[in-house]
């Protein structure tokens, strides 16, 4: 790494994280202050909202953060005259931008990394601590189809990893040959262990005279191999995220079972691409600025390039919006817009980075 290399990344990442503080706090401190009554007193859930609390932010502040940092770095350089010093010396315009490139590039590729862990479930999590249901999660009247199966859970407990008074009905094109129903059954080693199940299970061929349906009872079997109760839980609740590796996951899974998937679609695009729409805009607006301070106007420049900026990051927003309300399917409403962004973000620099 050369010296201007350093110094351009130390000035980058200093202002980057001025302004990623500054946001954190007052979204995550105005939030908390609106909540405050309906938050528990005790003083461990409390921080565990912040904490929860702080990393939802981090998915919205982190990349507005990487656009605002470099726009004041921008204004640092150029007010100090030395944008204009450092190209009258010989130093090439990539120099200058791709260092900050790479750097937000790595920035978002962590926070997508963390998007892939239990860390990406945080807005449930808080909405739970101020429900009051953090300890204590049950849905009840659940019925799902899986592979050739459909399941029936009475009460169903997501972060216990069981459920009581179960039926699963075992299907064959469009008959019912056999059901399971049990009062408990918990989740381990990624398939569900049923407890003193009574099965019963109806001749494949109907004969009057001979034929006769079969009830057993079982202490202990297992079934529903994959059926993961985040998957379960998420799936049921409409509104609710993924994290990434749970969003493949479920992907892969529901569309075996022929199950609509655009909202599932929509959270993965909107974690894994929607956040690199700030490339663009960085280099938007390395080339829109002006190299001599006489003739800049930071107000302008400041005020305009942070209005583009959260213009398109409310445009993206609306769009993952739609398509995560089954309005416009994602990949016309995430993937297209984003690829003709990309497009035009391109050409726009490749036309005004020859006046330098």
């Amino acid at each position: 790494m050369n010296l201007l290399t350093k110094y351009i990344l130390i000035k980058y990442l200093r202002n980057f994280i001025i302004v990623l503080v500054s946001l954190e706090l007052f979204f995550v401190g105005i939030d908390f202050l609106q909540n405050f009554k309906e938050i528990p007193a005790s003083a461990n859930l409390q921080l565990l909202y912040l904490f929860y609390n702080s990393f939802f932010t981090l998915t919205l502040t982190l990349p507005l953060s990487l656009v605002f940092g470099w726009i004041l770095t921008l204004i640092l350089l150029i007010k100090n005259n030395e944008f204009v010093a450092f190209l009258s010396v010989g130093v090439r315009p990539k120099n200058i931008y791709i260092p900050v490139t790479l750097s937000a590039l790595i920035m978002l590729l962590c926070l997508i990394a963390l998007q892939a862990t239990p860390l990406a479930y945080s807005y449930e999590q808080k909405s739970k601590i101020m429900d009051g249901e953090y300890f204590t999660n049950t849905k009840s009247d659940i019925f799902l189809k899986y592979n050739n199966h459909f399941v029936y859970f009475k009460r169903f407990f997501p972060l216990e990893k069981r459920a009581e008074e179960i039926h699963i009905f075992k299907i064959d094109g469009y008959d019912v040959v056999e059901s399971i129903v049990a009062s408990k059954a918990y989740f381990q080693n990624n398939r569900w262990y049923v407890l003193d199940a009574k099965i019963t299970s109806k001749p494949k061929l109907i004969d009057w005279e001979v034929s006769k349906v079969s009830v057993k009872q079982e202490r202990f079997l297992h079934t529903l191999e994959g059926f993961k109760p985040k998957i379960l839980d998420n799936v049921y609740e409409t509104k609710s995220n993924f994290s990434i590796i749970d969003a493949v996951y479920a992907l892969v899974l529901l569309k075996a079972q022929n199950i609509n998937t655009e909202s599932i679609r929509a959270s993965l695009y909107y974690q894994v691409f929607v956040p690199f729409f700030i490339f663009p805009i960085i280099l938007i607006i390395f080339v829109s600025t002006s190299i001599n301070s006489r003739f800049f106007n930071i107000a302008q420049f400041s005020s305009l390039t942070i209005f583009f900026t959260l213009i398109f990051w409310g445009i993206f927003f609306m769009l993952h919006k739609f398509s995560k309300g089954g309005v416009v399917m994602p990949e016309i409403a995430i993937l297209i817009p984003l690829g003709l962004w990309f497009i035009v973000g391109y050409f726009i620099f490749k036309n005004r980075i020859n006046h330098y």
